[in-house]
């Protein structure tokens, strides 16, 4: 299973977030053992290391960003994925970048906690909890 994390999900882990990190930190467990290919948009490292540094310095910052490069695949952006996201009918265009680099990428599931921004998803949008049951199921 391909799955795009969106932003919120890397957030709460990183952020430590509660009531969220317990279910997205076991996301980030599947990741780590392999039993799910994970993979952030290139637009989602860019803003974990601003709101990192802006948090908790620039040094925190690279640490956090490195770990997540090493971690995850990443969905890049170019020309064809921005050119995309402005011809889908989404609300909010930084969620229609990531939908289209999901797509471009191969994504089978976009995880996050704001299923609404991705109602016009062509792609299935989970929630954390959602996708950690669609996983146990699937053993």
């Amino acid at each position: 299973m391909n799955v795009l994390f969106d932003t919120n999900v890397i957030l709460d882990v990183l952020l430590e977030r509660e009531p969220h990190i317990d279910a997205a930190a076991k996301l980030f467990a599947l990741v780590d053992n392999g039993r799910v290919k994970g993979l952030i948009c290139a637009t989602t490292a860019t803003t974990i290391y601003y709101i990192a540094a802006r948090s908790f310095g620039a040094r925190r910052a690279r640490d956090q960003v490195h770990g997540l490069l090493g971690l995850f695949e990443i969905a890049p952006v170019g020309k064809d994925v921005l050119d995309g996201a402005l011809d889908i009918d989404f609300p909010d265009y930084e969620d229609a970048v990531l939908h289209e680099a999901a797509r471009a990428a191969g994504a089978t599931v976009i995880v996050t906690r704001n299923r609404d921004d991705f109602a016009k998803s062509a792609i299935p949008a989970l929630d954390p909890i959602e996708l950690l049951a669609v996983v146990a199921a699937s053993k």
